[in-house]
């Protein structure tokens, strides 16, 4: 099949490892991909949030199947662009990418299907901020409405620190002031094709920067998966109760999901609540949750876009654990420091069950260098989170990018 993913990211280069290792042979371009994309298939340069650019390249290039990766092309409408012109793509078109692109939008789809969600008041001044704050008290969660790149959301004890992150959210668009949901956040990727759901392998993401949970909300600094603490039944839960109701809304208002539902969730002591959706595959649970898949990726991706999923086996994972630690820049998230030569990634590789997937980086020269914040995940299989977990930390030993961090404690309570 010829296949073009769209982004630049560590999702993007999992996505291209998972459908490299298939049986079936495939003709994969990414656009624009990164330095570790380009090692393994061919990179373009095209903008991805341009639709009619990557419309007209897949035309020309007898392109099957586009997988978008990020969420900026989404809701940009260029799964419209493609759409309309009888190319099959993964991923939904704007309207329904709205879920992700305004929690404004999601909060009033939750509304309607009756799912179990927190309270949440939309805010447009801060004075109707601190009105907000004050009547859901602490710990305060503010979330900016649109796209902030993982870093829109603040939970925190500290009111004029809350207050401060409604000022600066305001500035650029209305927030969402909610009520704190106390309990074990999961994330449930499941295959939409705008009627029909199939769900993947639960992982839980660590977004806090440091560790213990503390430091400011990042993109995401590490992930497992599977979650073997979950009850039996708690996917086909939130199938029912979440996931098919969003679908069916989102249908009935002539909006089809059609690509992945990423269903952010907390278990609280009185039962599944959903923090946010995102409209596509997330990072960095992607990371651990396609290592762990058996059935071919590019099967289902191509039967959610073409309406085939009701004749789709269940996908099947392997026994094995996977574990993602994120090596981020100095400065991180704040005010990452990039440029810096990255060395020791083959000393990495060597070690056992290791891949590495690249975020943030370029060639300079015959050198690796930094270029953004989350530079790489480094993923580790294993049949247990503690070989997994110890070949992560092995692999990042080999690993130097001048004043980088990573969290110490990824998968450290998994097995509790």
């Amino acid at each position: 099949m010829r296949i073009l993913v769209l982004g630049s990211g560590a999702r993007e280069h999992a996505i291209v490892t998972s459908l490299l290792s298939e049986e079936e042979p495939h003709e994969i371009t990414a656009a624009p991909g990164n330095s570790g994309i380009a090692a393994v298939v061919e990179t373009v340069a095209l903008d991805p949030t341009r639709g009619d650019v990557v419309t007209q390249y897949a035309l020309d290039n007898d392109i099957e199947l586009v997988v978008i990766g990020p969420e900026a092309p989404l809701v940009a409408g260029v799964a419209d662009d493609l759409r309309r012109r009888g190319i099959a793509v993964f991923g939904p078109g704007k309207a329904a990418a709205q879920l992700e692109g305004s929690k404004t939008f999601a909060k009033r789809i939750m509304d309607i299907a009756n799912v179990p969600t927190g309270r949440a008041a939309r805010i447009g001044s801060l004075d109707e901020a601190i009105t907000a704050l004050d009547e859901f008290g602490a710990p305060y969660v503010v979330k900016a409405d649109g796209l902030a790149a993982g870093k829109g959301v603040l939970v925190t004890d500290d009111r004029d620190a809350a207050v401060e992150h409604a000022r600066h959210w305001l500035a650029h668009g209305s927030v969402l002031v909610e009520e704190y949901l106390d309990g074990e956040e999961v994330s449930l990727f499941l295959l939409s094709d705008g009627h029909n759901v199939v769900p993947l392998s639960p992982a839980q993401d660590y977004k806090r920067a440091y560790d213990g949970d503390e430091g400011p909300n990042t993109g995401g600094m590490g992930a497992y998966s599977p979650l073997t603490w979950l009850p039996a039944n708690f996917v086909e839960e939130v199938i029912d109760t979440v996931a098919l109701p969003t679908i069916r809304q989102l249908a009935s208002e002539q909006t089809p999901f059609i690509g992945l539902l990423y269903c952010g969730l907390i278990v609280t002591g009185d039962g599944i609540r959903v923090i946010e959706f995102n409209a596509r595959f997330g990072d960095p649970e992607t990371q651990v949750v396609l290592p762990r898949l058996v059935t071919p990726l590019s099967s289902l991706l191509y039967a959610a876009a073409t309406g085939g999923l009701p004749d789709h086996a269940t996908p099947l994972f392997t026994n094995d654990v996977a574990v993602t630690v994120v090596l981020a820049s100095e400065g991180y998230p704040e005010n990452p420091l990039i440029g810096r030569t990255i060395t020791g990634l083959d000393a990495a590789l060597a070690v056992e069950g290791i891949t590495i997937a690249h975020a943030a980086t370029a060639h300079r020269g015959d050198e690796f260098v930094a270029t953004g914040g989350r530079v790489l995940s480094v993923v580790a299989t294993g049949e247990t989170f503690a070989v997994a977990r110890a070949r992560a930390y092995e692999a990042l030993g080999h690993i130097h990018l001048e004043g980088s961090h990573f969290r110490s404690d990824i998968a450290l309570r998994a097995d509790e």
